[in-house]
């Protein structure tokens, strides 16, 4: 799939975003890092790690509403067996989001009692938050900063500067741009990215897309999935996914003259519903 494999998404200002969260490492005492629950391989940079070194780390799995439950249960015990805490939250409607705080504390639990000896009583603790760009940053630090303060915005790389933003008393968060790698070397983890709309619609092939998308749901067998688009009786799994997909715009009504399916329109919708998860949860990576 070399639409996808040759995906070269690096601005400058990502490569910028690098330098500055090494720069503002020391400012902070510890790292949450947002990853998509459906897709916790695909949606985190690789470099993060070295980058963020040994600094605390808190991990938020969102949209934790769209992926399967039992899935993101095994992804936060493989992270317990990595000493990481991972939370489950939907940022968005605020779910989760009252256990970030205790968490950040009992990561740093032993750093607040050395200042407590030392005779610092409720330093202000600051955190830096990271993730790719459309993994929910934003929309995490509107809901914890209880207003509006940061911009949202449904699509890609909408954040620029560094801002802090105060929780509540003792308690800070620094904002960054979003990182993504300089160059998708794996093409799946591209499509996933595009199924969840981390990537730009614009620069992929739809059809191509929705068909990707059906190799997974076909298999996964959804009950919304088959509610939603009546596929009772049809033996799914044995069908083509090209066929599948005009099959679902068929049932749709979605089509053009001649009697043709408009596949780039069913498409469109396929790849929307599921992003609207009216198709059911699903989550695509598991842990090794």
């Amino acid at each position: 799939m070399s639409e996808v494999q040759n995906i070269q998404w690096f601005p400058g200002h990502m490569t910028k975003t690098k330098r500055k969260i090494q720069e503002s490492l020391k400012l902070v005492d510890g790292v949450a890092e947002i990853i998509d629950a459906r897709i916790p391989i695909s949606s985190r940079n690789p470099d993060l790690d070295s980058i963020i070194q040994n600094k605390p780390r808190v991990i938020l799995m969102n949209k934790c509403d769209m992926a399967d439950p039992s899935s993101t249960q095994k992804w936060i015990n493989y992270y317990k067996t990595k000493n990481i805490t991972a939370i489950p939250v939907d940022c968005k409607k605020g779910k989760g989001l009252n256990k970030f705080v205790p968490a950040v504390k009992e990561v740093l639990k032993d750093k607040i009692e050395r200042q407590r000896e030392k005779g610092m009583i409720n330093p202000t603790i600051r955190v830096m938050i990271v993730g790719i760009p459309n993994v929910g940053k934003s929309s995490f630090i509107n809901k914890i900063a209880g207003n509006i303060k940061a911009k949202t915005a449904d699509k890609p790389g909408v954040t620029r500067g560094n801002q802090w933003f105060t929780i509540n008393k003792g308690f800070e968060v620094l904002d960054t741009p979003g990182v993504l790698w300089p160059k998708f070397d794996d093409k799946i983890v591209g499509e996933r990215l595009a199924f969840t709309g981390a990537v730009k619609d614009q620069i992929m092939d739809t059809e191509l897309l929705a068909m990707r998308l059906l190799d997974f749901l076909k298999v996964e067998k959804n009950p919304l999935f088959i509610e939603r688009f009546k596929l009772q009786n049809e033996n799914i799994e044995e069908i083509e996914s090209f066929e599948l997909l005009k099959l679902i715009g068929r049932k749709r009504g979605m089509l053009i003259s001649g009697g043709e399916i408009d596949t780039e329109r069913a498409s469109i919708m396929l790849l929307d519903e599921y992003r609207a998860a009216k198709l059911g949860r699903y989550t695509f990576e598991l842990p090794k």
